[in-house]
């Protein structure tokens, strides 16, 4: 039996894709991350898959553009989600914020993740669209992580905003650059790295 629509309720399209009822719009999102990068995104039509029609698909989504806006925030809080497990399994502060810094460059080197969250969300829905979602999703958590540090005197009191912007800019760029090179040993180098990185912020 073909599947139907999924059906939206009206009130639900005023809200992102995060904050609808579970279950909705699920198999859209699957189909949309099929999709392709951002140079055929907006002109490829979305394959058909797990008996979705395009007419479904579209359904849900006002356009290319918004799908792929739903499609990135799906993704970014699956980032956000892994990261923050890994974090909260560690019960002390410093190495949350270590542990979640190591998680974010694994994560963000799958190569799904890394296509839409770095490359296709700035050259699909601009650089400040793109920014505001990834402080949303991802940026607010390191933010909290090291207001909690500098809180406790484990980094020296100073404004936290922009280690915020530094550190998430460091660690997407390297990102981009571990899914460009070849060598195997580029993650646990850069996650060495990292490491040094942060521990010259603690305090003496």
């Amino acid at each position: 039996m073909e599947a139907g629509p999924v059906p939206v309720r009206p009130a639900d399209r005023d809200l992102p894709p995060g904050r609808r009822e579970p279950g909705r719009g699920r198999l859209p999102l699957r189909q949309g991350r099929q999709a392709g990068p951002a140079d055929g995104f907006l002109t490829r039509r979305p394959r058909p898959s797990a008996g979705v029609t395009k007419g479904a698909l579209y359904h849900h989504f006002a356009n290319k553009t918004d799908l792929f806006r739903a499609v990135l925030d799906q993704v970014q809080h699956e980032v956000a989600d892994r990261v923050a497990a890994t974090a909260d399994a560690r019960p002390d502060p410093w190495d949350r914020l270590v542990a979640g810094c190591r998680a974010f460059l694994e994560a963000a080197t799958d190569p799904e993740a890394q296509q839409i969250m770095l490359i296709d969300g700035p050259a699909v829905l601009g650089w400040n669209e793109w920014r505001a979602m990834d402080e949303e999703n991802s940026a607010r958590h390191l933010a909290d992580a090291l207001r909690e540090l500098t809180g406790a005197g484990v980094i020296p009191a100073q404004p936290v905003e922009p280690l915020v912007h530094l550190l998430s800019g460091a660690m997407n760029e390297a990102a981009l650059w571990l899914a460009r090179t070849g060598d195997p040993g580029a993650l646990p180098a850069t996650t060495a790295a990292l490491t040094r990185l942060l521990d010259a912020l603690r305090a003496p």
